[in-house]
């Protein structure tokens, strides 16, 4: 969990770099595939193109190809997801376990890193599941932002509110991103300490602070993801008030093992 709040955070150091850091006209101008480098050629182009493919047939409402673009994702990441939880159940298992090797160890980090390693590999634990699904998002992210701003379509189409080639000037889309995030994470309380449980206010903050600078789109994308893994943890986990705490042998209203 605690290197999923890590990556999250990462990921929106990576997409606020981005921002301040390309230079205007670049960010802006049109795909040109014969001066475009290697991300922009398979990554940013294709996704254009998806979501221009996807409004053509969605009555030219590029707000709802986003929403298809992103249930086509979730759901390719769908498996790593479920293994990234499957994973942090069994890693929550094994608190006991490791909590005897921390103090076996407590004079010798090494070894301790070496039986925890142990541990995780004869109960199947992979302590970087909880990573790849954000890691598998950031190259989306970054092409779906570079292809709002260069796909003129999408840079200037207007979808409900919003002007989806800028920032939402009611501040709703950023409320909404940054109440999507708290409630998402409100299903995954139970398997954090308090000193995580503390991210969980200051993740949503900095998502609000994003949305309030970022074109509509991202923060749009941002709210369907949300939404889909908020459905997906209640079938998992259960209602957020009915999980049970980290060693606890049954979870009630989620999925089993």
């Amino acid at each position: 969990m605690t290197r999923r709040i890590y990556m999250l955070a990462a990921l929106s150091s990576v997409i606020l770099l981005l921002s301040g850091c390309t230079p205007s006209g670049a960010a802006s101008a049109p795909i040109d595939l014969n001066t475009a480098n290697f991300f922009t050629k398979y990554f940013t182009y294709p996704l254009s193109q998806t979501l221009d493919w996807f409004a053509d047939h969605l009555w030219g409402q590029y707000g709802l190809s986003i929403l298809v673009v992103t249930l086509i994702i979730r759901l390719i990441i769908l498996p790593l997801t479920l293994k990234q939880y499957k994973s942090s159940k069994r890693m929550q298992d094994l608190q006991p376990e490791m909590k005897k090797l921390k103090e076996k160890y407590k004079d010798d980090a090494k070894k301790q890193q070496e039986e925890t390693m142990k541990l995780f590999q004869q109960n199947g634990v992979n302590p970087l599941a909880g990573c790849f699904p954000i890691i598998v998002q950031m190259p989306i992210l970054i092409a779906l932002y570079q292809a709002i701003m260069r796909n003129q379509e999408i840079h200037e189409h207007t979808f409900l509110w919003l002007n989806l080639g800028k920032p939402d000037h009611l501040y709703i889309l950023p409320l909404i991103a940054a109440a999507t995030t708290f409630i998402q994470q409100m299903f995954m309380s139970s398997q954090m300490n308090q000193q995580m449980k503390s991210l969980m206010y200051i993740f949503p903050v900095m998502i609000f602070v994003m949305s309030m600078n970022f074109a509509s789109a991202l923060p749009l994308y941002w709210i369907y993801g949300n939404i889909f893994t908020i459905v997906q943890s209640y079938f998992i986990y259960g209602a957020p008030g009915s999980q049970k705490k980290p060693g606890s042998q049954n979870n009630k209203g989620g999925l089993s093992k």
